[in-house]
This record gives C-alpha cells, structure tokens and sequence, in this order.
C-alpha cells in the first residue's frame, strides 16, 4: 500500500515551530521563525507552479547595472 502523503494544518506546524524553539525565546523569535518558514512554503509553491527567474539571467542582469548597457529585468518563466 502506498504511504498517503503527509498534510500538516497550520496548527500542527505553529506547534512543531514551538517546539524546535529554545526554552529562552522570545515572540520576535516566534515571528522571525514563522515568517521564514511562510517564505520558504511561498518559495517552493513558486518553484512547483514554474514561477521561476534564470539564474544566469539574474546574473547577467546584475553585471549589467552601472554599465552604458544596463539590461531589463528578467521576467518569470512559466
């Protein structure tokens, strides 16, 4: 039988956040945390959906800036 895939709710990640955090945190801590793991859930749901950047276009884009030849922005690719 194949193994059902693992849904954790927002409560049931608040409460693993809660307890992967040292005894002495604070709420900034809390926030800080939750907002990186809000971030990062954001971040693969882009990957998963294609909304991606070329890496080596952002990069040619950057090397650019300042020149007499600066490039647009690289736009997503779906």
């Amino acid at each position: 039988m194949p193994n059902a895939p693992v849904t954790n709710t927002l409560k049931q990640k608040v409460h693993e956040l809660a307890e992967q955090l040292p005894e002495n945190a604070t709420w900034r801590d809390v926030a800080y945390q939750a907002a990186v793991r809000a971030e990062a859930e954001e971040g693969r749901a882009d990957i998963v959906a294609g909304r991606v950047v070329d890496g080596d276009e952002v990069l040619r884009w950057i090397d650019s800036w300042g020149t007499d030849h600066e490039l647009e922005a690289p736009r997503l690719h779906r």
